[in-house]
């Protein structure tokens, strides 16, 4: 069982709240992800779940337990850091076990479990070489494997991708969401990568200043934004936000709508006129940056990879009206 419950958990450093109170429930099984920007809490709230740092109120549960005053070793929760933390001088088989030595397990439970996590992992063959002989990517897997042998009740991720490429990234990304699927365990992942976020995630917490902002799937947040910072921050690129008297006849102080719902059109269904700016070409979609006499910032429009616009080209415009979202004067969604 892998259920968390914060309760009014709050955490000050001196006369600084860092996060404010707030409540949150991850189900067990759930794979949630901590996003938002640098500096949001976000690292901060995982620590407080994980013990590394001392709540400064408010009452964390553990599968209906007080686990607020409990150490780390004995919450039943594993971590897996930016950092990979492995011991050079020691074979990928004896870093994976290193935690279950540590508990004075007996050696053929000790050989069962790393075989496990060697075999879900794919790191079956590696199982004798040393870190220094391994890729970035083997290397994270080999942490990963340190803690699931622990059979813990949730993973803790914090960032576990930031020291890998491009390329490394994305596979390691599948291979977490696999590992869920397979493992059936309680997941929390910390990133400030939104598309982590959209594409790893059962549910997403946003955070702001250590404030709760919106909790919900990816799909949710996604099509229906609580508030302007949601709206702005899921979502790449990120949706359009026009003031003014577009707004305003649509009754709203602020309008947002997303690059794929703004159509390219012919003068008979024009609703805005613009002039082709920066063109990113990405194969199969085009994103087109758009200037308007009545906007300081570009609008970015979605459109086909063999759509024909260069830079300097006059278009108009068709927003989806279906899909435009309004926000009032305080930056929260009008339904």
């Amino acid at each position: 069982m892998g259920r968390i419950t914060l309760d009014k958990v709050r955490k000050s450093f001196g006369a600084i709240e860092v996060i404010p109170p707030l409540d949150l429930t991850i189900e067990d099984g759930e794979f949630v992800v901590f996003v938002g920007p640098s500096g949001c809490g976000k690292s901060t709230l995982l620590r407080l779940i994980a013990g590394l740092e001392d709540v400064s109120g408010g009452e964390i549960r553990i599968d209906g337990k007080d686990a607020t005053d409990v150490p780390p070793a004995k919450r039943g929760l594993a971590m897996v850091f930016q950092s990979y933390a492995l011991y050079p001088h020691m074979s990928v088989r004896k870093n994976i076990a290193f935690p279950l030595r540590m508990a004075g397990m007996d050696k053929a439970e000790q050989d069962r479990r790393v075989d496990d996590a060697a075999r879900v992992l794919n790191l079956t063959d590696y199982l004798d070489r040393r870190p220094g002989q391994l890729s970035g990517g083997q290397r994270q897997r080999v942490a990963i494997g340190r803690a699931i042998v622990r059979e813990p009740a949730a993973f803790l991720f914090d960032e576990p991708l930031s020291n890998l490429d491009a390329a490394l990234r994305v596979g390691m990304r599948l291979e977490i969401s696999e590992l869920h699927e397979r493992l059936k365990t309680t997941m929390i992942y910390v990133t400030h990568d939104q598309v982590e976020a959209m594409t790893m995630a059962d549910k997403i917490v946003v955070l702001n200043a250590g404030r709760i902002e919106q909790v919900g799937s990816p799909l949710e947040l996604y099509r229906q934004p609580r508030n302007l910072f949601v709206a702005g921050f899921i979502g790449s690129p990120k949706m359009n936000l026009i003031t003014g008297p577009e707004a305003e006849k649509r009754g709203a102080h602020t309008i947002g709508i997303r690059p794929e719902h703004i159509k390219v059109s012919d003068d008979d269904t024009c609703i805005w006129r613009g002039t082709v700016g920066v063109s990113e070409h990405l194969g199969s979609d085009t994103f087109f940056h758009i200037h308007m006499p009545s906007r300081d910032e570009p609008l970015t429009v979605r459109a086909g990879g063999d759509v024909d616009l260069y830079h300097g080209d006059h278009i108009c415009l068709t927003p989806d009206e279906a899909h435009m979202h309004r926000f009032d004067e305080k930056g929260n969604r009008i339904e």
